[in-house]
C-alpha cells in the first residue's frame, strides 16, 4: 500500500513550454483536422499526458501523469476562457 504522495520535481519552465505546445497542438487539431469542439478537452488531455510522461518527466510515471493533467487543463482553460471573453465582448456592443 502506498502511504506517501509522489514527489513531483518540476519548475516554472515546464509550464512555459509545455502548456503552449499543448495549446498549439489542440488548435492545429481544431483548424487543420476539423476536430469537433466537444473533443478538444480530450485532445488536450491526451496530448498533455503524452508530452508530460515521455518528455517532461520520463523517469517518474506518477509525476508525468500528475503534471500532464495540469498541462492539459491549463491549455483547454485558455481556449475556453478566450472564447467566453470574446463572446461576452460581442454581446455587450
Amino acid at each position: 500500500m502506498i502511504t506517501e504522495f509522489p514527489v513531483v520535481h518540476t519548475n516554472i519552465w515546464d509550464a512555459f513550454w509545455a502548456v503552449p505546445v499543448v495549446l498549439i497542438i489542440v488548435l492545429l487539431a481544431k483548424w487543420v483536422f476539423k476536430v469537433p469542439s466537444s473533443w478538444l478537452s480530450t485532445v488536450a488531455t491526451v496530448t498533455a499526458l503524452l508530452l508530460s510522461v515521455f518528455v517532461s518527466h520520463p523517469h517518474n510515471l506518477a509525476a508525468g501523469i500528475f503534471m500532464g493533467f495540469f498541462y492539459g487543463g491549463a491549455a483547454i482553460g485558455i481556449i475556453y476562457s478566450v472564447k467566453q471573453s470574446y463572446l461576452a465582448y460581442r454581446t455587450t456592443e
